[in-house]
């Protein structure tokens, strides 16, 4: 088989046996795509340590944002290029070992944080009555109570059962984990459905400009189900909103959610099991963010016996 063969086989078992997201398919395809071209890979025996190599070269000499493309960029061809070496192996197709490839070390995660005074503006910010106010206050406190990620919020249906104080989530990958709902959370969406009147499965859908002021317009039209480029879009009016100078997002309210818990005392696993994490090294990049509270137990309870 050519290459684009093994390819096309590739993104397809990626897709429907891994469970891995479209977006996720596209992004392999374009990675793995480019480094084909430009190492002119013609079948996996053409895949050397000495072309892997000179293609890495390549990467780092790509113009990025600020200088070359960032090493975190490059490290996702390199991915691309181990989990497709990896199915070339399960297939008993003989090329370069995966174990080859080591990814590039980067500088830490950096995090994007509001601090507590923040996040409570922000939330205040949504005070209309209307429906879309109504929507906006409950797409916040869901975020913040569930530290959901931007693309299950938009997944979700009215079929909703505000009922129980959890419910389960398909994430990443496939996989199923449960997430909590928080009374306030429960209280903002009842409020949000019941100022609904159009007939749409989705629990959050876009509202027409006069279906802010009239919800009876609302099934005029059609509704569609909100997009996370939306919801984005919606989060960085209410910063503005709420006076808040720093960068706002869907993820820095995941952020705030992960941050919370940890910072009121939960442990790391759970978090990790909250938001969904595969590995639990996704989840310690938010442990230094706890620093300040061990700064104050440090302070408070050590060499006691000098004072």
């Amino acid at each position: 088989m050519t290459i684009e063969e093994w390819k096309r086989q590739f993104l397809e078992y990626t897709e429907i046996e891994r469970g891995r997201a479209v977006k996720t398919i596209e992004n392999y395809d374009h990675y793995l795509s480019r480094f084909f071209d430009q190492m002119a890979i013609k079948g996996p025996n053409d895949i050397t340590e000495e072309k892997v190599r000179e293609f890495r070269l390549w990467l780092n000499r790509q113009p990025g944002v600020a200088g070359s493309m960032k090493r975190r960029t490059q490290n996702y061809y390199l991915i691309a290029l181990r989990a497709f070496l990896k199915f070339l192996r399960k297939r008993g197709q003989e090329s370069l070992s995966p174990e080859v490839i080591e990814l590039a070390k980067v500088p830490e995660r950096h995090l994007d944080l509001i601090s507590p005074a923040e996040l409570d503006r922000l939330l205040a910010a949504t005070d209309g009555a209307d429906v879309k106010s109504l929507r906006d206050k409950a797409i916040l406190e869901l975020l913040f109570s569930t530290g959901l990620r931007v693309s299950e919020l938009c997944s979700l249906d009215v079929d909703l059962d505000l009922t129980r104080d959890d419910f389960p989530i398909r994430g990443k990958g496939d996989k199923v984990r449960v997430v909590f709902l928080s009374d306030e959370a429960k209280d903002a969406i009842r409020k949000y459905l019941k100022a609904r009147k159009d007939m749409d499965e989705a629990l959050f859908v876009n509202m027409p400009p006069m279906a802010s002021k009239d919800p009876e317009k609302v099934s005029k039209k059609t509704p569609t189900r909100l997009t996370p480029r939306s919801v984005e879009r919606m989060i960085k009016i209410y910063a503005a909103k709420a006076g808040i100078t720093k960068k706002v997002t869907p993820h820095v309210m995941r952020h705030s959610f992960a941050t919370d818990l940890l910072n009121n005392g939960a442990d790391i696993r759970s978090v990790q099991q909250l938001l969904g994490h595969a590995s639990i090294v996704t989840t310690q990049i938010y442990t230094h963010v706890t620093d300040a509270h061990l700064r104050e137990v440090h302070k408070k309870f050590h060499s006691k016996r000098r004072s």
